[in-house]
């Protein structure tokens, strides 16, 4: 069997499906100051826009169509003869949507509903109000299942699991700037994996090879070049 590879993915390889990246230059967030909307505070001082907020993301997810960056991700997973363990920083369904399989999404998702009440979780219907019961407790204590700021991602057990016994790291599509994700590529050094970083940019990171360019350019390549057998 191949070596394990472990993907991490960001805002990137979803913004060639037409979702904005994670903040705008001026430091907005679809229109929004991160702190109204993106924080547990923000939720308990107006839930309402909160809830408005992820309605109109969860809205834009379901318009989007995979691209063809998650598309070869899941070709990766489907061909590939090792494990491949996708982790997202995205709160979208397109990898799923493209075939991949258990998908780690260590900030949540946009499609899910969470009661704060009770921890259970359920899918979101397209629009969350306020006041909407919990299916398992009754109480209006409902939110979307994504780790806002100031909260522990998801995961992290099973994702420092997967780092361990993989040989190859490979970040696409992300800034480096977010913990715990940003400290992925240092703790993969320190295991002695490979690292290589696909971007529209270099972030700056230390990777063995960083190959620059559009999602659906150089993640299809790359994945071409890994199936051929002349890259890991």
């Amino acid at each position: 069997m191949a070596g394990g590879i472990f993907i991490l993915s960001g805002a990137g390889l979803s913004a060639e499906s037409g979702l904005r990246t994670f903040r705008a230059a001026d430091g907005l967030w679809e229109d929004h100051r991160v702190e109204d909307v993106a924080t547990p505070e923000a939720f308990e001082r107006d839930p309402e826009l909160v809830q408005r907020f992820y309605n109109m993301r969860r809205a834009q997810a379901a318009a989007a169509m995979p691209n063809a960056a998650h598309e070869a991700l899941a070709k990766l997973q489907a061909d590939y003869d090792g494990p491949v363990t996708l982790v997202t920083q995205n709160v979208d369904d397109l990898l799923e949507r493209s075939g991949a399989r258990e998908v780690i999404h260590m900030h949540g998702s946009v499609m899910g509903a969470l009661c704060s009440a009770c921890d259970h979780r359920w899918a979101a219907p397209m629009e969350m109000r306020v006041s909407d019961p919990c299916p398992s407790c009754g109480m209006s204590h409902t939110r979307p299942d994504i780790v806002w700021f100031g909260e522990i991602p998801y995961h992290m057990d099973a994702i420092q699991n997967a780092l361990e016994n993989s040989d190859l790291f490979v970040s696409i599509g992300t800034s480096g700037m977010v913990y715990p994700a940003a400290g992925f590529s240092q703790m993969a050094r320190q295991l002695g994996l490979k690292t290589l970083e696909l971007n529209l940019e270099a972030s700056g990171a230390m990777f063995d090879a960083v190959i620059e360019g559009p999602a659906t350019q150089v993640v299809p390549d790359w994945v071409s070049r890994v199936l051929s057998g002349k890259e890991i």
